[in-house]
């Protein structure tokens, strides 16, 4: 089992312990914190406390982390587009329509599923079971770029990048509408939709901050295409940050219009560039996903 011992800035008094680790420990997700402070692997002063508890500055907090069980996800033969491998890392090319790791309704399958059975194991254990080797996640319907660890050294390390946004991360994406900037910066922290909970939103009672600049790439009248750098990485950022604009992504239902004469599968989004600094060699490393496909029909199709 392993232990972090965390003390409390002055900075962060009042914020719900779940959030505040969340933030402090970018390789917990929030989710995972809440499960611990539940079975009681988070005491505050050698207390333990709820998901809800107010950090107060000097608060001695300790996590027990379990050790890493053998998670009752089977291993599957998917064929993986890797980018680049070695002993601690992997960059793989998601394609659309796989969710990353298992969820309710999604046991298999999944991204996770084939890193388990390509890595034979291999992988960090630091976010739990569920998640092994997974340090950034991307949504099911966009392609691109993710960065898997295969030990929980890396995993400590590109966590810090992650926390510290010195990880490089470029998208493409399509969007409704002409933008009238030929370059711009969205800035609205993000948090859960305060009516439908499955939806983020930009939240300023609740949200964390999120920036996202954008930059187009070709214009086709009632479409942009452009490409999107992320400061932060929230939950659905960039699908949020364009539709508070009013540009939302083609092909997205979610936050933007059902319309849908492209025909397309979920949001035109794809990640393109991950750039970081590997956590053995201390050497920036750099690669790119080419577009899939279907976003290069697209644009072929919004050309003509």
């Amino acid at each position: 089992m392993e232990m972090l011992k965390i003390t409390a800035d002055e900075a962060f008094s009042g914020i719900r312990i779940d959030r505040y680790l969340s933030e402090q420990k970018a390789e917990l997700s929030r989710s995972y914190l809440q499960k611990l402070l539940k079975e009681q692997g988070i005491t505050v002063n050698g207390r333990e406390v709820k998901a809800n508890y107010k950090v107060q500055a000097g608060d001695e907090i300790l996590i027990s982390l379990p050790d890493l069980s053998e998670p009752d996800i089977l291993p599957e033969d998917i064929p993986l587009d890797i980018l680049y491998e070695d002993q601690d890392v992997m960059v793989v090319n998601k394609p659309k329509g796989m969710v990353v790791h298992p969820s309710a309704g999604h046991t298999s399958g999944t991204l996770v599923n084939a890193i388990l059975f390509h890595c034979k194991g291999n992988l960090s254990g630091i976010n739990g079971v569920m998640r092994p080797g997974i340090v950034h996640r991307i949504d099911k319907d966009t392609t691109g770029a993710l960065l898997i660890c295969k030990n929980d050294a890396a995993h400590h390390d590109l966590a810090e990048q992650l926390k510290e946004h010195s990880i490089k991360r470029r998208y493409r994406a399509v969007v409704w509408g002409n933008l009238k900037d030929d370059e711009g910066t969205v800035e609205g922290p993000i948090g859960r939709h305060p009516v439908d909970r499955k939806k983020m939103a930009v939240n300023y009672k609740n949200g964390k901050d999120a920036v996202t600049h954008y930059t187009v790439l070709e214009r086709f009248g009632n479409a942009t295409y452009v490409e999107c750098r992320l400061e932060t990485g929230r939950t659905h950022q960039i699908r949020v940050h364009m539709t508070s604009i009013g540009h939302p992504l083609l092909g997205d239902e979610v936050y933007g219009s059902c319309k849908n004469p492209w025909h397309l599968q979920g949001q035109a989004l794809h990640a393109m560039v991950l750039g970081f600094v590997h956590p053995r060699t201390e050497e920036y490393m750099e690669f790119t996903a080419p577009l899939p496909a279907y976003f290069t029909d697209l644009l072929e199709k919004l050309r003509k």
